[in-house]
């Protein structure tokens, strides 16, 4: 089968040696997602919108496979702070209220950097295509 990898150009892809997703067959998993923390928009103690604008990005690295987040079986949640599950889950909701995922959330100790309260995985399997047979 054919590996696809997706790469967003950040540094952090050849320094680490990962991509934001790989795709083989109709298999997709998603790195684990930040959000892009601007102080503005989306600020260092927003669990809820850190937790939109990593579903908005990762939306998007999933068009560029051809799916879509109903899609998306599995998601794996952590943050640094457990009483953040209520804007977590609510932002998490917007998206996957009626297609329900299987899910975790976990508290850790530490993200990569302080700003980060939210970090997620994804997996998702495309859709199969419908084989077509000769002379029907």
């Amino acid at each position: 089968m054919k590996r696809e990898n997706i790469l967003t150009g950040s540094p952090w892809e050849d320094k680490m040696g990962y991509c934001r997703a790989v795709r083989i067959g109709n298999i997709i998993e998603v790195s684990g997602t930040v959000a892009i923390v601007d102080g503005e928009k989306v600020k260092a103690d927003d669990a809820y919108a850190q937790t939109i604008n990593i579903l908005e990005c990762v939306q998007v690295v999933l068009e560029d496979l051809k799916v879509s987040m109903e899609d998306v079986i599995r998601t794996r949640i952590f943050t640094t702070d457990i009483t953040t599950f209520e804007d977590v889950a609510k932002a998490h909701a917007q998206f996957f209220k009626d297609i329900k995922p299987t899910t975790g959330f976990y508290e850790i100790n530490k993200l990569v950097a302080p700003e980060y309260l939210v970090e997620i995985e994804f997996t998702a399997i495309a859709p199969q295509k419908p084989l077509i047979q000769e002379g029907l």
